[in-house]
């Protein structure tokens, strides 16, 4: 077996066994197959697609090149959610004290922001002393104390994908549904858990931007836990606009922990049920959706939910205070109130925009090697369909200087399109796909 005669099969369309695609992803992994060989690899699926037990087959390669995490010492059924990414996306650090509060340990392995998207670590560690490199004993050690722990992926998880992500960020095959699916499901599978919901955005902030391409991703990655055994619901909600009111790192928890105290409503709450609602189904803790809302509304109304949220800060050395006092998060050197100035409503956000204007304000990285800004960012209370006046209040910016103040100020108001007329408002959810198929809304 060798590179030339794989790649020449799927430059012809035609279906690699299991044994063809394990070779592929070894040479991966163990570096013994040659970039330029991986990179005509990646072009020929891009080019040529995969079949569903093309695609399955090489999520299992990946996830096997690596460890696989061994969560069975913790009891119950151990349910992970993973995002596509967002802007404004601070569901987990909503949603998992909430599951965990109702009873359904989580632990979860999470990622850092990277581009127009936030990294859940990343807002972690805007909190005082909080580390999210721990063992993996204390990990699960953690999960049986206080039902939830949230850290980063071990180095040695799915390290196949290391390589092939990094050629098909520079080979210009990054949107190969296949190679997204198997890329994201692979780290998920690897990461041990017994059942996944999964957060496939959609809109003008998401990696795919149309709705039936995005359905697609879901699907496809469905199909891949059918096919691996795992149970996995995914859910496509909307991304025209950031999900919460706050961008940024230290900004993000303290809209994490506005929501659990009660004192916020919103989008960032609605799509946080919707989410955990289907991980206590998967989980087994309730039959229905709508019952896991109702258990998970009265874990936030009781305080049980921001109270695992301080076991968990403090399980992992950070300041647990500021679940009472958000002012102990990193604060800025600027804080500047900028005003709508015009009238009329809000008709569309170009929302990677705003994320890039959160990552230019140093809430986020261009290179994986940047140093953030922990206390930067913005807060924009308005959303699709609102009706401004000039007086209204367009946006909050934490900025480091007046000089990337003004920077923010112009390209979110770039990023916003007012109308005279109150347009159509978008969806906090489009589908929920099962094994069973697509329910459409």
């Amino acid at each position: 077996m060798n590179m030339v005669e794989l790649i020449t099969k799927k430059k012809l369309g035609q279906e690699l066994s299991q044994e063809e695609i394990n070779y592929f992803v070894m040479g991966a992994a163990e570096k013994t197959v040659p970039d330029y060989q991986l990179a005509a690899m990646l072009m020929a699926i891009r080019l040529n697609g995969m079949t569903a037990k093309e695609t399955t087959c090489l999520t299992l390669a990946m996830r096997d090149s690596g460890d696989v995490a061994d969560l069975s010492a913790i009891e119950g059924v151990k349910v992970d959610k993973h995002s596509t990414g967002g802007v404004g996306d601070t569901t987990t650090l909503v949603l998992a004290p909430l599951v965990a509060a109702c009873g359904v340990p989580v632990a979860k392995m999470s990622g850092r922001g990277l581009g127009h998207t936030g990294g859940t670590l990343d807002k972690l560690e805007s909190i005082s002393g909080l580390t999210v490199e721990i063992s993996e004993e204390d990990f699960i050690r953690q999960v049986k104390e206080t039902g939830v722990s949230v850290i980063g992926q071990t180095g040695a998880l799915a390290p196949a994908d290391k390589t092939l992500y990094a050629l098909r960020d520079v080979t210009a095959t990054v949107d190969s549904l296949p190679l997204i699916a198997s890329s994201i499901m692979s780290k998920k599978l690897a990461s041990g858990s017994d059942a996944i919901v999964l957060d496939v955005k959609t809109g003008s902030g998401a990696i795919m931007q149309t709705l039936e391409g995005s359905i697609e991703l879901a699907q496809a990655m469905v199909d891949i836990g059918v096919l691996a055994g795992k149970p996995v619901t995914a859910i496509v909600t909307g991304m025209e606009q950031p999900l919460g009111t706050h961008v940024g790192n230290a900004l993000e928890v303290k809209d994490a922990i506005d929501v659990l105290s009660g004192r916020t409503k919103g989008a960032l709450l609605e799509v946080s049920l919707l989410l955990g609602s289907h991980m206590l189904v998967l989980a087994g803790r309730c039959e229905t959706p709508e019952e896991g809302v109702k258990l998970l509304k009265e874990a936030l109304d009781s305080g049980a939910g921001l109270e695992k949220l301080r076991s968990m800060i403090k399980a992992q050395g950070g300041d647990s205070r500021v679940c009472d006092d958000v002012s102990l998060l990193p604060q800025p050197a600027v804080k500047r109130t900028v005003k709508a100035g015009v009238s009329g409503y809000v008709a569309a956000m170009d929302t990677m925009a705003l994320g890039l204007a959160a990552q230019a304000m140093g809430a986020g990285r261009i290179q994986k090697t940047d140093v953030l800004d922990y206390s930067v960012g913005y807060v924009l209370p308005v959303r699709i369909g609102d009706l401004l006046m000039p007086e209204t209040d367009l946006a909050v910016l934490y900025a480091r200087s007046e000089a990337e103040a003004d920077k923010a100020e112009q390209a979110i108001r770039n990023a916003l399109v007012i109308s005279d007329e109150k347009p159509e408002l978008p969806k906090l959810c489009y589908a929920i796909v099962t094994k069973d198929g697509v329910q459409r809304f």
